[in-house]
């Protein structure tokens, strides 16, 4: 019985972890408001979480530098499976502007399976919550396959 409350409750509260790979900040300023009274991302039962010790899902921000990679592999080393990793804006995904630069290493699918994407420079967070949506039933998905 206790199992099945506890299993139920999992559900309803995925845990986000944002993690910023050297962006301009627009994604994460969007992030942000998407956590705010406005949008509300709480009435999905999303908590933003300080650990990735804690997260169901890891939003990505940014395209990966070489500073950040290896804190990048080591991050998304600490998550629990299953997880859930959405690349926010066109940086994780296609290295955007940034593309060429000495000092990127590459889109972010480079070194982990993308779940999501959310297209945008910088992202709309109505785009945001939609991602997120969709990131909580591929949670589910997940959870019910590691069964």
């Amino acid at each position: 019985m206790f199992k099945k409350l506890i299993e139920k409750s999992f559900e309803k509260s995925p845990w986000v972890f944002h993690l910023n790979t050297g962006s301009c900040n627009g994604c994460d300023i969007e992030i942000v408001s998407v956590l705010t009274p406005r949008y509300d991302a709480e009435r999905l039962g999303v908590k933003l979480t300080g650990s990735p010790r804690h997260a169901d899902i890891v939003l990505v921000t940014g395209p990966v530098t070489s500073q950040s990679k290896d804190r990048l592999v080591r991050t998304l080393a600490q998550v629990p499976d299953p997880k859930v990793v959405i690349a926010i804006g066109s940086c994780p995904t296609s290295t955007n502007v940034f593309n060429g630069s000495y000092s990127v290493e590459g889109p972010l699918s480079k070194y982990i399976d993308v779940d999501v994407s959310i297209a945008g420079c910088a992202p709309k967070p109505e785009a945001i919550i939609d991602g997120i949506a969709k990131a909580i039933e591929i949670l589910k998905r997940k959870r019910r396959e590691m069964k």
